[in-house]
C-alpha cells in the first residue's frame, strides 16, 4: 500500500510540473505560408519594433512525456530528451539498487532460515513450560493451582493456551510476554529477545529444587547470546534491502523531475527565428527576412 501512495504521488507531481510547463506561449508568430500575408505581417512586426519571429520546432520535446517515462523507468525520460549521459546513470543506479535488494533480501532469508534451524534444534518449549512452572511455584506460593496444572496435557505435552495463561498471571515477576505458537515470526522473535524464555535453551542450568532461590531466569545462557548475534544479522541484511528499495523510489522521483528539466533545457537550446532586416533604399524599404537557426549541446 506504502509503495502504491508512493507512486501516486509522484506521478501527480510530475503531472502538475510538466502542465504548467507546456502552457502555449502567446508571444508566438507563426507565418501562414502567403507571401502577401506574411510581408504585411513582417512589416508589422518591424514597425512594432519586433523583428524576431519564432517558429515551433517540430523537434521539441514534452516534459510530460518526458517526466512520466522516467517516473516508471529512470533513464528513459533523459534518453527521449537525448541526455544521453545522464540516462546511463540513472539506469546504472537503478539496476545496482534494485540488485542490492534484491540479494541482501536473500541473505536476509538465508539467515531468517540459519536462525530457525538453530532454535528448533536447541529450544524447546517443553522446556521452558518445566522452567516456568518451577519459577510459579517458588516465586507465587500462593498462585492458583489450577493455573500451573493446565500448563501441561493428560499426555505430557504442553497445554499452549494454558502456557499463555500462567505467563500472564506471572506479568509481575517479569514475565511480560506470551509465547506465540511455534512457527510464527514472533515466536523466533521473542524466544531470542527477553530473557524470559532463557529457561527453554538446552544449556540453561536445570531447576535446582533444593536451592530455588539462586534460579535466576535472567542467567542467559549462551546459546541465547549467540541466536540473538544471528537473529540481529539477519535484521542487518533486511535493513541494507529496505534502504535499497527506498533508494528505488527516490531514483524514480528524481530521475522524472530531472527529465522534465531535461526537456525544458533541451527545447531552449532548440531554437529557429526569422529575423527581418530593413534595407533602405531611397525612398523605400525593402524587409529581407533571415533565417538563424541554433542547437545547444
Amino acid at each position: 500500500m506504502k509503495n502504491i501512495k508512493s507512486i501516486w504521488i509522484l506521478t501527480v507531481l510530475l503531472f502538475f510540473i510538466s502542465s504548467s510547463l507546456l502552457r502555449p506561449q502567446q508571444s508566438v508568430t507563426h507565418l501562414t505560408g502567403n507571401l502577401h500575408a506574411d510581408s504585411k505581417m513582417l512589416f508589422d512586426y518591424s514597425a512594432a519594433k519586433t523583428n524576431t519571429i519564432a517558429f515551433d520546432s517540430p523537434d521539441k520535446k514534452s516534459p510530460l512525456i518526458a517526466g512520466l517515462l522516467s517516473a516508471v523507468l529512470p533513464g528513459v525520460g533523459e534518453f527521449y530528451t537525448e541526455s544521453y549521459l545522464k540516462a546511463a546513470i540513472f539506469t546504472a543506479v537503478e539496476v545496482g539498487v534494485i540488485s542490492v535488494a534484491i540479494a541482501y533480501n536473500k541473505k536476509g532469508d538465508s539467515q531468517t532460515s540459519t536462525f530457525q534451524q538453530y532454535a528448533d534444534g536447541h529450544w524447546s518449549v517443553e522446556r521452558y513450560a518445566n522452567w516456568t512452572i518451577e519459577y510459579a511455584k517458588h516465586k507465587y506460593p500462593t498462585m492458583d493451582v489450577a493455573l500451573i496444572d493446565n500448563v501441561k496435557n493428560s499426555d505430557g505435552t504442553v497445554n499452549w493456551n494454558g502456557l499463555n495463561a500462567l505467563e500472564r498471571a506471572m506479568g509481575s515477576g517479569g514475565y511480560s510476554h506470551a509465547l506465540p505458537m511455534h512457527g510464527d515470526q514472533q515466536y523466533y522473535e521473542l524466544i531470542g529477545k527477553y530473557p524470559q524464555y532463557s529457561g527453554g535453551w538446552d544449556d540453561k542450568a536445570v531447576w535446582d529444587s533444593d536451592h530455588p532461590e539462586i534460579n535466576d531466569y535472567h542467567d542467559l545462557s549462551p546459546r541465547f547470546y549467540d541466536y540473538s548475534k544471528m537473529r540481529g544479522k539477519a535484521n542487518d541484511y533486511y535493513n541494507i534491502s529496505d534502504k535499497a528499495v527506498l533508494a528505488i523510489y527516490v531514483n524514480h522521483l528524481l530521475s522524472g523531475l530531472d527529465a522534465v528539466w531535461s526537456a525544458i533545457s533541451f527545447n531552449k537550446d532548440l531554437a529557429v527565428n526569422i529575423r527581418v532586416n530593413p534595407i533602405h533604399s531611397g525612398a523605400n524599404v525593402t524587409l529581407y527576412p533571415t533565417i538563424n537557426v541554433r542547437y545547444g549541446f
